[in-house]
Parts: C-alpha cells; sequence; structure tokens
C-alpha cells in the first residue's frame, strides 16, 4: 500500500469517526429532548404544578380529548385542574414513546395503563397519546396532543 492511499484512508476513518456520530447523536439528542419534553409536561400534571405545564405548551396549542377541541386559554380554564387531580391520584405506566423527528417538527405517540382509584370511582383504562411539537429557538414546545382512553378489556 502506499503512503499516500495509507494518508487517504486515515483521513476517512477520522472523518467518518468525527461526522458519523454526530449526526447520529443529534438525531437521539432530539429524541430525547422530545421525550423529556412530554415527561416534563406529565411530571408538572402529577405535581399540581400548572405553571410548568402550561410554559411547555405552545401558545396555538391543539388539544383533542373526548371528542372536543380546545386551546390554551380554554386548557388552563378548565380542564388542566381535572387533569392535574386525575395525575396525582391515578397511577399510570406509560409505554416507551416512539418518536419521529423531521427537522424542526416531532410527532411522538405511546399507550398506558391507568389504574387506581379516583375519589370512590375505580380506574382501570388503557390509553394512547399523540404528541405534535415543534422546535422553537431551540426548544420543543408542544403544538397537539391528543388523548383517547377506554375501560380496560
Amino acid at each position: 500500500m502506499k503512503f499516500s492511499s495509507v494518508r487517504m484512508a486515515c483521513a476517512f476513518v477520522v472523518a467518518a469517526s468525527v461526522f458519523l456520530p454526530a449526526v447520529d447523536l443529534s438525531a437521539q439528542s432530539a429524541e430525547a429532548a422530545v421525550i423529556a419534553t412530554i415527561d416534563a409536561y406529565h411530571k408538572a400534571l402529577a405535581s399540581g404544578d400548572s405553571t410548568t405545564a402550561l410554559s411547555m405548551l405552545a401558545d396555538d396549542v391543539t388539544i383533542l380529548e373526548s371528542g372536543g377541541v380546545e386551546n390554551k386559554e380554554h386548557y388552563r380554564s378548565g380542564h388542566l385542574s381535572g387533569d392535574m387531580r386525575f395525575a396525582a391520584a391515578v397511577p399510570r405506566e406509560r409505554s416507551e414513546i416512539t418518536v419521529t423527528v423531521v427537522g424542526d417538527a416531532a410527532w411522538a405517540w405511546s399507550t398506558s395503563v391507568t389504574k387506581g382509584k379516583m375519589g370512590e370511582r375505580e380506574i382501570n383504562s388503557t390509553g394512547a397519546e399523540l404528541a405534535v411539537l415543534a422546535r422553537v429557538n431551540g426548544t420543543w414546545m408542544i403544538k397537539a396532543f391528543h388523548w383517547s382512553s377506554r375501560a380496560a378489556r
């Protein structure tokens, strides 16, 4: 092997080791940031921290649940307090979140099992969540949530 061929091969290995992991890490870190945003939202709900929960939602968020559509103000003034009470009272076991990132947009979905008591009411349901996020000035914001649930079968 000639010296120049060895130098080119070494240059290729160095370039590949520098640039290829960066691409993978970038995709992984965007995925991880999306999951962290969704997790922070749910943790804020469960701890009764409405300020943090609302800060994760874009101003133009759309929330779809129980056949209805809510904007941020409608959610803040109505549904949010009930969601916080429910999240604090009833444990939820979520599946792994599946995330797709395309540029500054992402969507993530998961399923869950929720079992426990809300007051005197027994809860045993399965659910699905779809979140749509956008990266705004480097921060992932939730632009839409769609939640559905049904009694466990």
